[in-house]
């Protein structure tokens, strides 16, 4: 089997070396950053000259793009999947996506008969380097069944969702509570710190607490030793959750929290930190309030 792998950046990129060392399966990558496609190409991928040369050549296609308008040129677009896959391809869309994107573009591609599954990941960087990712797959079971095997080449956690587009929708609610667990974790440390209390012995009962989570225990580590470098940046959790919102609003479902972390998160790309990890947003507090929180 042939599997094709667009987008090998940060995260596809070490999901992309995990296939190629684990699956046992012929890999043929396209990137716009030559470096990135030297990567997998080191560890014996072969690198296609454009999307057109990937899609014809693959017999799975896989992408892990950072909007929902990529994916939708690079599935519809011209020299895209639509044009080129033939019939009988299976293409998993790996990206957080919006549900709407994704049964718009599944259904262009049934009528080439390629049959598309939505399969967002959860895990961060670290997750994807060791294969610990959560996968949510959405659409054809037959077809998820056929190809576990893959999937469990870059991911431990592999769940079919349901129809088309339900992983999608798990990836949304899942990435909107992380948020705005974030959120509420920076409010609390900066007030713990305002009212004078050592941060670390802080961080210490919250972590042994009801509230401790994987989001404030990200939160909390980066802040207190002032350490923003990306691992998820800012600005893919801001796309996360305009996702989020605009499927509550499809839904007229409240969501008040993720409007405010929204929000916040509004605050922090304004000041220039969108590129920053996503745990930047204390730095919208700590800018207003001009102190920092930190361990010591």
């Amino acid at each position: 089997m042939k599997v094709g792998f667009i987008g090998v950046g940060s995260m596809g990129g070490p999901m992309c070396r995990n296939i190629i060392r684990k699956s046992g399966e012929e890999v043929i990558v396209f990137d716009l950053n030559a470096e990135a496609v030297k990567t997998c190409t080191t560890l014996g991928a072969k690198a296609a000259a454009s999307i057109a040369a990937l899609a014809a050549d693959a017999d799975v296609i896989m992408t892990s793009l950072p909007m929902p308008r990529d994916v939708e040129a690079v599935a519809l677009g011209p020299g895209g999947i639509a044009e080129n896959a033939r019939q009988g391809t299976v293409y998993f869309d790996l990206s957080t996506n919006a549900p709407s994107v994704v049964r718009r573009i599944a259904q262009q591609l049934a009528a080439r008969g390629i049959t598309m599954l939505d399969a967002p990941v959860s895990g961060g960087v670290a997750g994807a380097e060791k294969a610990t990712i959560a996968i949510m797959v959405g659409g054809d079971k037959a077809a998820f069944d056929a190809h576990q095997p893959l999937l469990k080449s870059f991911g431990a956690n592999v769940f079919h969702m349901g129809d088309l587009g339900t992983g999608t929708v798990a990836k949304l609610v899942n990435n909107m509570m992380a948020f705005c667990n974030m959120a509420s974790a920076a409010e609390g440390l900066m007030l713990g710190a305002m009212a004078g209390i050592d941060v670390r012995k802080l961080d210490d009962v919250i972590r042994n607490s009801s509230g401790n989570s994987n989001a404030y225990r990200l939160m909390a580590e980066r802040v207190m030793k002032g350490e923003f470098k990306p691992s998820f940046a800012l600005d893919l959790a801001y796309k996360d959750t305009h996702l989020a919102l605009e499927l509550a609003d499809e839904l007229g479902a409240p969501t008040p929290q993720a409007a405010q972390a929204h929000n916040l998160m509004r605050l922090a790309r304004g000041m220039g930190f969108g590129q920053s990890d996503t745990s930047s947003m204390m730095r919208v507090y700590e800018t207003a309030l001009k102190r920092e929180v930190r361990s010591g």
